[in-house]
């Protein structure tokens, strides 16, 4: 008999940002799928009414997309188990929960918060495990059902055997809960709103998730769940918990570190397939252990859950910013341009639209820039010098105060005012070598004052790269005049 297709689900609550956790668990349930030719499929659990917002949906669905990551079934597209919101789902939660009802599996508890915390401080007094006593369970049918009716509140709790309950977790081995550590939990509240346990195993059983890959944090949940199934005489699905992540102090990953959504690093440029591939490496390992850079499609081939490590996995920014030089240096132009060009609009340096004359100037512009920069959001700031001098320091004023500097400045000023046509890289060498001859000073003294003039420092990238961006760039229609080689000689002597 054939095995059945694997089938996964990410099932994220739209009450806030993806945080970059969700989304490594995302990641791995889409590798596990396309790695054993299962199903990925998109649920969101929006039963959090008061939480719950349509536009967090709606960034997490453009983020998982932006990952990359697509979906067999989700909302949007639907599927045969629609729907794939919990929201609109709660008929059929309703309609199990009279089913555990009738069988006696259940049954409404009656008590009101205040004698559920005398319950609780009680236990706590006596060092006793904090759950509920059961005191409702010993109510006969006929008594549940007549204060139900003369409008009672109630929620509905879940009859819990006296028998430990078990699962096997593919990452950390077989696991055990008492019941007793468990007690009979609540399966809808007073409010008739139905909670994350229980309406997140009759999702998954219904439809027919083989494989729930989720983190860490979900362990204690489990338990309760496999209770679940167990009343509806469901098969267990497979298990796998994903480690935490932790910031490089040790603690659990959070804003505190820096960012942490998926929306904050794709807003400073980090590339997805970049990202893609550092969560990927977040407590999982390819055979071997010891290559770092993968495609999608490597991912793909290589991801086994038997590979994820049940230790905690530290976030490493610099190994993030490593991967992200490496995906940069491997991605075409443009896509590459696509994914700058947006930081450049913000600051009003670009238009949203342009010619093919001033796409091509970004386009070397990038290509000069983006091997200095870990996040495409560093660029502006690195190619500020195309349109503005930066502001001297005072060891390179040191340098143009300098006998040799102040000699070399004046020629080269002196010949850039003398010149009637543009500046080409050609012409510039020439001028370089007649101020050499003129004042009799080479190297690093002939050519770190020119660059203190024209750019504000005296180090940064090649002239024969920077001149044709300065001149081209001040004859094109940009929102931000770019300087040309004259110009900036005239800046820096209204500056004196």
């Amino acid at each position: 008999m054939p095995k059945p297709i694997p089938r996964v689900r990410f099932a994220p609550s739209p009450t806030g940002m993806l945080h970059v956790g969700n989304a490594r668990t995302a990641l791995y349930n889409w590798l596990f799928a396309r790695h054993n030719g299962g199903d990925f499929v998109l649920r969101v659990e929006d039963t959090d009414v008061e939480r719950s917002e349509v536009r967090y949906e709606t960034q997490l669905i453009e983020d998982l997309r932006w990952l990359g990551l697509d979906w067999q079934e989700g909302p949007q597209i639907g599927g045969p188990y629609a729907p794939y919101r919990q929201s609109e789902r709660l008929e059929i939660y309703r309609e199990h929960t009279d089913q555990l009802l009738k069988e006696g599996k259940a049954y409404r508890c009656f008590c009101t918060a205040e004698e559920l915390e005398q319950e609780r401080q009680l236990a706590l007094s006596l060092q006793r495990t904090q759950v509920y006593s059961g005191k409702c369970r010993t109510l006969t049918a006929a008594e549940s059902t007549a204060r139900a009716a003369a409008g009672d509140s109630f929620a509905v709790r879940l009859a819990v055997p006296d028998a430990p309950l078990r699962f096997h977790d593919i990452v950390r081995g077989d696991v055990e809960f008492l019941s007793e550590a468990v007690g009979d939990f609540i399966l809808v509240r007073s409010s008739g709103i139905p909670v994350y346990n229980y309406v997140v195993t009759i999702d998954d059983a219904l439809m027919k998730i083989t494989h729930v890959i989720r983190g860490d944090d979900h362990i204690s949940n489990t338990p309760r769940q496999v209770a679940i199934y167990q009343a509806f005489g469901w098969s267990l699905p497979q298990f796998a918990h994903l480690s935490t992540i932790l910031g490089s102090d040790r603690e659990r990953l959070s804003k505190r570190h820096g960012a942490t959504s998926v929306a904050s690093f794709r807003e400073m440029g980090i590339l997805p397939q970049a990202l893609a591939n550092y969560l990927a490496l977040l407590g999982w390992g390819a055979e071997g252990g010891t290559r770092e850079t993968f495609t999608r499609e490597e991912l793909i081939a290589e991801f086994k859950l038997e590979r994820v490590t049940p230790s905690p996995a530290v976030f490493d920014w610099d190994k993030l910013h490593w991967l992200n030089r490496q995906a940069m240096k491997h991605s075409p132009l443009p896509e590459l341009r696509a994914l700058a060009w947006p930081h450049f609009t913000k600051l009003n340096l670009l238009a949203e639209s342009a010619s093919e004359q001033v796409i091509d100037w970004f386009d070397r512009m990038l290509s000069l820039f983006l091997p200095a920069v870990d996040q495409l959001q560093q660029l502006p700031e690195r190619a500020t010098v195309v349109w503005r001098i930066a502001e001297t320091t005072p060891e390179d004023a040191a340098i143009l105060n300098s006998e040799a500097g102040a000699k070399v400045a004046e020629a080269f000023k002196a010949k850039v005012r003398a010149e009637t046509g543009a500046m080409t890289p050609e012409r510039f060498k020439e001028l370089m070598n007649e101020v050499k001859a003129e004042t009799g000073v080479k190297g690093k003294d002939l050519f770190h004052p020119v660059r203190i003039i024209l750019t504000g420092a005296h180090s940064g990238p090649e002239f024969d790269k920077l001149i044709p961006l300065f001149e081209e760039g001040s004859r094109l229609d940009l929102p931000s005049h770019v300087l040309s080689v004259r110009e900036r000689v005239e800046l820096w002597d209204s500056k004196l």
